[in-house]
């Protein structure tokens, strides 16, 4: 399968030192299969002035079998008590990968409604059934990084 990085670099080497803490699937490096929504994540540096460089990679899906992987099909309780956990920095889970809808401006808008109150958690995961996820493939260890291939570099 081909996933997608969206950034500001090429990153030929991903790694996990680099990753943010607090964010949808918790410390990892951010893929997508979708090149559409690499290429909106560019969006964030070239609006900050720098270039949108999306990285391509190969990564067998066949390694699965081996890692310890959780995925949501859909934005559903589990996704959103993963989130709030990640988010909050009180994961700690041990996926290699994790895969699952993206938390963007109009889902996260739903998110931060729940987390202040403003409405309760069933509002929530009925607001976001209408919404068509996007697809994040978190890769959270070096067991799963070993797999991913760097194959070329684009500028967007």
């Amino acid at each position: 399968m081909i996933l997608y990085h969206g950034s500001y670099l090429e990153i030929t080497k991903p790694d996990l030192r680099h990753s943010r803490h607090n964010v949808d699937f918790g410390l990892g490096f951010y893929t997508t299969p979708l090149y559409e929504q690499a290429a909106k994540w560019c969006g964030k540096f070239k609006r900050r002035g720098k270039e949108g460089i999306i990285s391509c990679y190969d990564f067998d899906e066949g390694v699965y079998k081996s890692l310890k992987v959780l995925q949501f099909n859909s934005y559903s309780e589990d996704w959103l008590n993963f989130i709030l956990n990640c988010r909050s920095g009180k994961d700690i889970t041990d996926y290699d990968i994790v895969i699952g809808g993206v938390a963007n401006d109009k889902v996260f808008n739903t998110v931060e409604l729940f987390f202040d109150g403003l409405i309760d958690k069933a509002e929530a995961i009925s607001r976001l059934r209408y919404e068509r996820p996007n697809l994040q493939i978190c890769l959270r260890s070096g067991k799963a990084l070993e797999h991913l291939h760097f194959e070329r570099s684009e500028k967007v």
